[in-house]
């Protein structure tokens, strides 16, 4: 008997610990708030990674484009040897001085070059060079920006995905506890003989009905939980906690603010105008090739019969010379102009392009807000019609509990409610992701669904 007693104490104590064990778990579970789960997923993503790539390489190519302003220092060393000593043929004076070979060098010959080379004008086309390599580089820069802002909108929309199948689940398992409730009471009336056996099996086919709509509910909620987590790059299956932050406020801004805002914040439309600036550029590169190069050149020259260049009999060790040297190619078939026509034609290009995007951006500015308003006006409209349904549920349960009402009303009623809810939290979750997607047309980045 004790040790049955002792066995059950310590049941009691090992379920007592693991139940508190599993409340100190639950509360450490902290929800993510929308703001961390932004800046979880661009310290993850793999896509701002390589956008912050490109604007290394892009940095890189500015800076190797500045060094073609600054001088250039080369060296060579080189060997010769002949098959024999240089020398010169002396034709001599007859009869008085006989011919003869005068040697002026060696056979073996070792030469160290250092070169210096400063470009003094290249007819535009160092600054044109450069200025092509900034702009790229400032156009890598809007991509990542964009990156960024595509990034959050994904980031919100999976997160106010997850808030509105949350809620659609919460429909469903109401619209089973409701179904349940209703074949219990058409058991009963059965049972005592009050409906026919097609009433009852009415009700335990639309309880089925229900119960299928449960499964695509929690389905849907996994799924968006599943989006989450990729987007984040998270563990597909890593537990979500969220907080619901959905809501209805009411968004001020009109459709022609929203439009100024998207032609002045989009990055799209400064990377496509920084692009028209990188072709002009490169049209005066082209244009460079009509001018002569001028560069400024010093060399400093060792020579010696030895690997040592230190000199020999026949030739100084050393010497050095400045001198300014202009090349100039001024006939190539037409070749410049051809690659500056070509170069007109991509300014041009580029111009249109400009233009078309912000047409398109435009666009997408207007879709969105009108979007977002018919979301919200979709708002009391449903949340009215949530109070028409429970009334008109309730009537219908009472008038069939009371057998002046059909099965079929109180069914009828139930869908009408859970559709009525449905469409509710739809609206309210559409007004959510409504209100990302029009800050994204914007090329703003508010890292909070409440901005």
């Amino acid at each position: 008997m004790r040790i049955k007693r002792i066995f059950i104490c310590g049941a009691v104590f090992i379920l007592t610990a693991g139940l508190a064990t599993g409340v100190r778990a639950a509360e450490t579970i902290k929800p993510m708030s929308l703001p961390e789960s932004i800046d979880l997923a661009l310290k993850q993503s793999v896509i701002l990674h390589a956008a912050k790539e490109g604007i290394r390489g892009a940095e890189a190519q500015r800076k190797e484009a500045f060094t073609g302003f600054l001088p250039k220092f080369s060296t060579s060393y080189s060997y010769t040897r002949y098959n024999r000593d240089p020398y010169l043929a002396f034709p001599g004076i007859p009869p008085v001085i006989p011919p003869a070979n005068l040697t002026v060098g060696t056979k073996d010959n070792y030469n160290w070059i250092l070169e210096a080379r400063q470009p003094l004008f290249t007819g535009g086309a160092l600054l044109a060079n450069y200025e092509a390599s900034r702009l790229g580089a400032e156009i890598a820069r809007r991509e990542e920006t964009a990156a960024v802002q595509d990034l959050v909108q994904e980031v919100k929309v999976s997160y106010f995905d997850i808030l509105k199948a949350g809620r659609i689940r919460e429909v469903a398992k109401q619209s089973v506890e409701r179904l349940k409730a209703h074949r219990d009471t058409a058991q009963n009336f059965y049972d005592v003989g009050v409906i026919p056996r097609n009433d009852l099996l009415y009700a335990e086919v639309e309880l089925a009905n229900g119960r299928q709509f449960l499964v695509r509910a929690e389905n849907g909620v996994e799924m968006a939980k599943a989006k989450f987590n990729t987007v984040l790059r998270r563990e597909i299956n890593a537990p979500v906690e969220i907080e619901d932050i959905l809501t209805d406020r009411p968004y001020e801004k009109s459709l022609e603010a929203c439009i100024a805002a998207a032609l002045e914040n989009r990055p799209e439309i400064m990377a496509y105008a920084l692009r028209l600036e990188q072709a002009r550029s490169i049209v005066k590169l082209s244009k460079s090739e009509y001018y002569p190069n001028v560069s400024l050149v010093g060399s400093y020259v060792k020579y010696g019969d030895t690997p040592g260049v230190a000199g020999s009999p026949y030739k100084d060790q050393e010497s050095w010379y400045v001198m300014a040297v202009a090349n100039w190619t001024f006939w190539e078939w037409g070749k410049t102009k051809n690659r500056v026509d070509a170069g007109l034609s991509r300014e041009n290009q580029a111009a249109d392009i400009l233009a078309n995007i912000k047409d398109q951006i435009i666009l997408e500015v207007k879709n969105a807000w009108l979007l977002l308003r018919e979301a919200e006006t979709q708002i009391p409209v449903a949340r009215q019609a949530i109070e028409q349904a429970e009334e008109n549920f309730r009537i219908n349960t009472e008038r069939y509990r009371e057998q002046v009402g059909t099965s079929t009303d109180v069914i009828d009623s139930q869908t009408l409610l859970t559709k009525a809810r449905s469409d509710y939290f739809n609206a309210l979750g559409d007004f959510s992701i409504g209100r990302a997607r029009l800050e994204r047309a914007m090329g703003v980045s508010a890292r909070s669904g409440m901005e």
